[in-house]
């Protein structure tokens, strides 16, 4: 089993109900659990799909993946950073804002 960190945003109350019956809330929105396995992270993922409305909100998992790049990602909705992957590594990535405007 592997970290596995969820971070969530606008989203519907139940939804971070039910992800706060099996991970730990460690900041607002944003779980965290060691104990998950593959196939109950899998669940997890499944019943976060189900439930997701869209509009304005996200969610974004992030797990240790000892068979891919190290770290797999998925994504619900629009995250505010875009996730790309550099040389294998998943980074976040901004919009550039010139700061004299």
């Amino acid at each position: 089993m592997s970290l596995t960190v969820v971070v969530t945003r606008n989203v519907h109350s139940r939804i971070r109900g039910f992800l706060a019956s099996s991970m730990l809330e460690v900041g607002p929105g944003v779980y965290t659990t060691t104990s998950l396995s593959a196939g109950a992270r899998e669940r997890v993922w499944k019943v976060l799909e189900e439930w997701f409305e869209g509009g304005d909100t996200s969610i974004v998992m992030v797990w240790d993946d000892r068979m891919e790049s190290k770290q797999s990602v998925k994504v619900l909705g629009l995250p505010p950073i875009d996730l790309v992957s550099v040389d294998g590594l998943i980074v976040a990535r901004r919009p550039f804002r010139d700061p004299g405007t």
